[in-house]
């Protein structure tokens, strides 16, 4: 698994099981979480090391660290995107948020609407993509200097 973190899921249910096991296929193959035992998919470090190396592997992780902000804002700020895993109130966190659209402007459509209506979020947002503006709140839509 250290050179094929896929291969995981061809693993007996012990060395699923195994936390150096799994923490050397995340390392490797960040969505190996998805064949890891659901205690280390639970497991902080596991999670960690997994989000760090592909930040979408997030929808793998448990309900739990889903809310972790440390986690939330590893996963963001390698793949943007990924906050449309986070738990709701991490989309509605101004700076887990702004580390999203920082590293993808198009994850501006997975934030709570007040972010949505917030002009720096949006600025950030759509100085990464300028197509993030169809996700911004109607009145930074119409807004000149957006």
């Amino acid at each position: 698994v250290s050179q094929n973190g896929d291969a995981l899921q061809f693993a007996a249910d012990e060395l699923r099981a195994d936390r150096e096991v799994v923490l050397a296929a995340v390392s490797q193959d960040a969505f190996a979480l998805t064949h890891a035992a659901d205690e280390l998919r639970a497991d902080r470090e596991v999670v960690l090391a997994a989000v760090s190396q592909n930040g979408d592997a997030l929808q793998v992780a448990a309900d739990e660290l889903r809310a972790d902000r440390e986690v939330v804002l590893a996963a963001v700020s390698q793949h943007g995107r990924a906050l449309c895993s986070a738990a709701d109130e991490l989309r509605a966190d101004r700076e887990v948020v702004l580390a999203a659209v920082s590293q993808n402007g198009d994850a501006l459509q997975f934030a709570a609407d007040e972010l949505r209506a917030d002009r720096e979020v949006v600025l950030a947002a759509v100085s990464q993509d300028a197509f993030a503006l169809t996700h911004a709140a109607d009145e930074l839509r119409a807004d000149r200097e957006v």
